[in-house]
């Protein structure tokens, strides 16, 4: 009889579940109706042949791109991604990772020669940035998301401001130009404090060689470690809120947003992350510390680039940090810090397509 009972009890108890799953599937999806999409530029319909990419069906490389666009009196949408993060969820190793591409990375642009890396989005759009991502880094990307400065701000401000640690440069810096936009914020501090939205985008597009980050980096890789860091930030608030909370807060701001990934495909992602059950986040930026120099003065007419180098010499070799990007996306585990030296093996672990 208790055998039955619990029978019972279980198959209701099943049902029960399954209708509320089936609801929060029809209540994602509603939310994630309100991203703009793009499927014209779905990674399918990018042609690959003849380059040489790595894949894996445990690890997922989103794009996210932040494009120069704002919506400021005489300004216009130059097409130039301003910030280029490949965002990785490792399965195979319970990993989160994020790394930067250096927009001012001299690469060779399919049909166009050689330019910057944020280049390519202006010359083609993202079926171009793709391209030049696969041929220049050997890496196939599984969709892209796309978020523009206002767009940044809002997000920011919906999470209720990131907490970020100040250099006494970076706040005298943020104070005295116009890098954070609206006159009435440039009131920031040295230490820990909570920037707003507004506060934030001008934090994280610092990129002066005077400016440094408490982690003591400056120029374009200080840029980029303060936006890592502030979409971690970002990430961190959104992993303590609840069911509801967030549901709201995308309701808020996926209109903001642009993307070639499909309902489906955005919640079965959303439910491998919470599967992993981690929140921590690992980081790199390509190029790699001691595999590139700078571009003198007229070495080439696209003006100061990033030159990607073996390492050993001033010659222009894209290699190792193609080798380094794959082994930090597809073997990296996240134990413990990453180091292209620790990494010497011929093969990445991936598979090629």
């Amino acid at each position: 009889m208790w055998k039955k009972i619990m029978v019972t009890l279980l198959l209701v108890m099943s049902a029960c579940a399954g209708f509320f799953v089936a609801k929060a599937q029809v209540t994602f999806n509603n939310t994630l109706n309100h991203m703009n999409r793009d499927y014209d530029t779905a990674l399918k319909n990018v042609d690959l042949s003849g380059i040489k990419v790595n894949s894996d069906e445990n690890v997922i490389n989103i794009l996210i791109v932040g494009n120069d666009y704002r919506e400021e009196k005489y300004y216009d949408a130059a097409g130039l991604t301003d910030t280029m993060i490949i965002a990785t969820m490792d399965k195979k190793h319970k990993n989160l990772k994020l790394t930067s591409l250096m927009r001012d990375m001299l690469v060779d642009i399919p049909d166009h020669g050689s330019n910057k890396l944020n280049a390519a989005n202006s010359f083609g759009g993202i079926e171009l940035l793709y391209k030049t991502i696969a041929q220049n880094f050997n890496i196939e990307l599984d969709g892209y998301v796309e978020v523009g400065f206002d767009a940044f701000e809002k997000i920011v401000n919906a999470v209720g401001g990131v907490e970020v640690e100040l250099t006494e440069s970076e706040a005298s810096y943020l104070n005295t130009t116009n890098y954070i936009s609206k006159k009435r914020f440039r009131n920031v501090v040295v230490g820990k404090q909570k920037l707003n939205g507004n506060q934030a985008l001008g934090y994280c597009r610092i990129r002066k060689s005077g400016v440094t980050t408490i982690t003591g980096l400056i120029d374009d890789y200080g840029r980029t470690w303060r936006q890592r860091t502030v979409i971690s930030g970002v990430f961190n608030k959104i992993k303590s809120l609840s069911l509801p909370e967030c549901l709201d807060l995308a309701n808020d701001i996926l209109g903001e947003v642009t993307t070639d990934l499909t309902n489906d495909a955005i919640i079965n992602y959303m439910k491998d992350v919470i599967f992993m059950g981690t929140t921590e986040v690992s980081q790199l930026q390509i190029p790699i510390s001691g595999y590139f120099r700078s571009s003198y003065d007229g070495e080439y007419s696209v003006g100061s680039v990033l030159i990607l180098t073996d390492g050993s010499s001033s010659e222009r070799d894209l290699s190792n940090n193609a080798e380094a990007l794959n082994k930090f996306i597809f073997e990296y585990d996240g134990k413990t810090p990453f180091s292209y030296g620790d990494y010497t093996s011929d093969e990445t672990g991936a598979s090629e397509e």
